[in-house]
């Protein structure tokens, strides 16, 4: 987006320049999903589609918002915070909150966002508008924190405003990414080391099932909570686990499976999960881009089989990728149940077989199929 064009709209809506302008990406992650909450690895990087937010301070404690997304605006104040039925505010409020309780420093602002990561298609809007407003106060108001420090505001923002209990995977993505790699994250201690994204003849496509259903937050929740009862499990015979990271397959077997097959389930495919993606690393590092493939193949059967988050959408577009030669690996992406999928197709190929696919996609679902090319991007970063 124009920086001219941010201060523009932030100025007509607010009859001031904006002191800030910052960028948050949304992000991709090429495997490793739903570990980030059960302590495992993930390997996400940035994408070059973004959340933009001006930011303006004011002399009194009013809050003021407005979203170019949704032509809506929001008002509050410092004292008044709280979670709003409108949605789309409480992942700004949720940072103001954490900042508040951290006892820092904030008068109230002005605030406009807008931005080009596609809505619904799990590219994790919602955490790139939580660190670019974590980002973005942070400089206004030179409250001297780190990035994982904001990453862990956006998580904690997302957990008592939005009420959706995410693991720090999309918060720390759009934060601390590096262009031309990926980040190998440990969510236990978030020890990260980077991984260099080089695909050789290939390149990532993603397609947009441009569908979302409704299920999706309670659904996470409830898997969040599978794994948890999995832990209590084991906990009564190994106390020392602490998550479904220091489980093995063994204390699944003899702990939670005669008596919780859901739970069994939920914690193999974590566990499972958690190697696959050391083995793409391994692919990654040789230059072995079809290995890599493989193990997205073998991690979407697992989402759709055992952890039970994909959607026939979803399926058919995995399936049909199986069958292309020049379509080494594809799997779900994000917390399931619509969104994108992540494909590593030959370069040059990618519009060739979205244009394919989406007559086939339209006959099986009345739905349009949106292909999405991306590039690796950084970090957090200012605008001006």
């Amino acid at each position: 987006m124009e920086r001219q064009q941010l201060s523009d709209q932030f100025k007509a809506i607010y009859h001031q320049e904006p002191d800030l302008v910052v960028k948050s990406p949304g992000r991709i992650n090429i495997i490793g999903e739903h570990t980030d909450y059960n302590e495992g690895f993930v390997l996400p990087t940035a994408i070059d589609k973004a959340i933009y937010v001006a930011l303006g301070k004011r002399d009194d404690q009013e809050i003021h918002l407005y979203a170019a997304d949704f032509k809506e605006s929001y008002h509050t104040d410092l004292q008044s915070l709280a979670p709003t039925d409108k949605g789309w505010p409480n992942y700004i409020l949720g940072v103001v909150n954490q900042l508040l309780e951290r006892g820092l420093p904030l008068t109230g602002f002005n605030l406009f966002i807008d931005g080009d990561v596609p809505l619904g298609a799990g590219l994790s809007s919602s955490a790139a508008v939580e660190c670019a407003v974590g980002y973005g106060l942070n400089n206004l108001y030179d409250l001297g924190l780190d990035r994982v420090e904001i990453a862990k505001i956006g998580q904690l923002a997302e957990h008592t405003y939005a009420g959706v209990k995410c693991g720090i995977m999309d918060q720390f993505a759009s934060i601390l990414s590096k262009a031309g790699n990926v980040v190998k994250l440990d969510c236990r201690d978030l020890s990260y080391t980077y991984v260099p994204l080089e695909l050789g003849d290939y390149e990532v496509v993603l397609l947009n099932t441009n569908v979302k259903h409704s299920l999706a937050s309670s659904a996470y929740n409830d898997r969040r909570q599978s794994c948890e009862t999995a832990v209590a499990l084991i906990q009564e015979k190994y106390p020392e686990v602490n998550s479904l990271r220091d489980v093995t397959m063994e204390m699944l077997l003899e702990l939670v499976k005669p008596v919780n097959e859901d739970s069994f389930n939920k914690g193999k495919f974590v566990i499972e999960e958690n190697e696959r993606l050391n083995k793409a690393c391994d692919a990654l590092i040789a230059g072995d881009i079809p290995a890599l493939g493989e193990q997205l193949f073998l991690a979407h059967d697992a989402l759709s089989n055992e952890y039970e988050v994909s959607c026939k959408e979803l399926d058919f577009l995995v399936d049909q990728a199986k069958k292309k030669d020049e379509v080494v690996g594809a799997r779900m992406m994000g917390g399931g149940f619509g969104g994108c999928t992540i494909n590593i197709v030959k370069k040059g190929y990618g519009k060739q077989w979205a244009d394919e696919l989406a007559p086939l996609y339209q006959e099986a679902f009345d739905l349009e199929l949106t292909p999405i090319f991306v590039k690796t991007d950084n970090g957090s970063e200012l605008v001006y």
